[in-house]
């Protein structure tokens, strides 16, 4: 039976091997055919197999996804944390393209396959007989999701990196101090947002098929999704034509919105109306700072930012960060510590937010820590159901032997 004829809710799906249960999960008898890898894909499949998707991981024979060999770090087994932390929930298939029996193996999962996930360069799916053109007409139901650098026109021959992207794309030059070198991310910012809106672009184009009984091609791109996420930066670009540099940790618009030196460590103050610069000013002992011309207003202060950042400064590295934190956040004033890796989940857990859960043994890592699902539903919540796959771990089980 294939799937992308549409799956009906309330039963487990009747598939071998199949995980997720429709009515228990969000995403239950959806089955996700990913030839993805690296991290943009990856990412986008991770959240919808946390939310019940059945997604079948296809693997280069040997040596499957890079990101397997993308370490230090590693878990005591030696797999590469990068991997693990975007491959959990899958099943891990082994498919050589370049073989006719491995394409034809890849055509049977799709047919049985609600959602295709690519991220080759463009073109490459097409060659090897498994681009949308050639499958929509065979299956009219199904989801097909390419991801790409820079589209599948001019940009197909410019490699979709992140620090390519992310250069290319403007964000490294309003990242950095004005003074100093344009600056990447501290993580691959470009390739989580992309992963994000090729979930969301696979969900809109489910529920269209359900009311339509229409699959149809979604198609994300990395420069395009971080034009759209650099938000603020690109619309004053779009509307007034202002093209933005580098300030460090202020903000273009917003002032006081950056960090500042304490006693101890950074602190990071984000004030965003008038009534919270009154308060920051009445905690740190001066009230007056809020009558004064200077900074009675946020167009004020931001005229005024070098002025105002040395007041508050003078005043701040009296005491430590938390100990400011801690009046400041009592008063209303938004502001907290720069908290390391560590720290940053200590957090977490102390307030009640899911950090990191653990999950079922799997012979693709020696660890089961795994960071939390983002997303909290109360009637079908994310599950952790399996440990990121062993290379090749599901073949059998997914194409039993005949």
């Amino acid at each position: 039976m294939a799937t992308n004829a549409g799956a009906s809710g309330g039963s487990p799906d009747p598939r071998p091997g199949a995980v997720g249960e429709a009515g228990r999960d969000a995403l239950g008898g959806v089955r996700i055919a990913d030839f993805s890898r690296v991290l943009a894909g990856p990412y986008a499949t991770m959240l919808l197999a946390d939310l019940g998707a059945d997604v079948v991981k296809v693997e280069r024979p040997g040596t499957g996804d890079e990101t397997r060999q993308w370490r230090p770090p590693a878990d005591e087994n030696g797999t590469s944390t990068y991997f693990l932390g975007v491959n959990r929930n899958k099943r891990s298939v082994a498919l050589d393209l370049a073989d006719e029996a491995g394409r034809e193996r890849a055509r049977s999962l799709i047919a049985e396959s609600d959602v295709v996930v690519e991220n080759f360069r463009p073109g490459t799916m097409e060659r090897l007989g498994l681009g949308y053109s050639d499958l929509r007409a065979r299956h009219p139901r199904l989801v097909y999701c390419s991801i790409s650098g820079f589209g599948a026109a001019e940009g197909a021959a410019i490699p979709g990196y992140d620090l390519l992207v992310q250069a290319m794309g403007g964000l490294m030059s309003v990242t950095g101090e004005s003074d100093g070198e344009p600056m990447k991310a501290g993580v691959a910012v470009v390739d989580v947002i992309t992963g994000l809106h090729a979930a969301l672009g696979i969900m809109a184009a489910l529920r269209h098929r359900d009311v339509t009984g229409e699959g149809q091609r979604v198609e994300v791109t990395l420069l395009g999704s971080l034009l759209s996420a650099m938000v603020n930066q690109a619309s004053g670009y779009a509307v007034a034509g202002v093209v933005p540099g580098r300030m460090g940790n202020a903000h273009p618009s917003i002032a006081p919105y950056e960090t500042f030196p304490t006693a101890d460590r950074p602190l990071a103050i984000a004030v965003g109306n008038d009534g919270q610069f009154a308060a920051l000013a009445a905690v740190l002992g001066r009230p007056d700072l809020a009558e004064d011309d200077r900074f009675r207003t946020n167009p004020d202060r931001v005229a005024h930012r070098t002025e105002l950042r040395e007041l508050l400064t003078a005043r701040l590295t009296t005491a430590g960060a938390d100990h400011w934190s801690a009046v400041l956040l009592a008063s209303g004033v938004p502001a907290g510590p720069v908290n390391t890796m560590d720290e940053a989940f200590a957090f977490a857990e102390r307030i009640g937010v899911p950090g990191i859960v653990t999950l079922p043994a799997s012979t693709g890592s020696g660890s089961s820590s795994q960071v939390a699902h983002p997303i909290t539903l109360d009637a079908s919540p994310a599950r952790y159901r399996m440990a990121p796959p062993g290379l090749g771990e599901h073949t059998a089980e997914v194409f039993p032997p005949e």
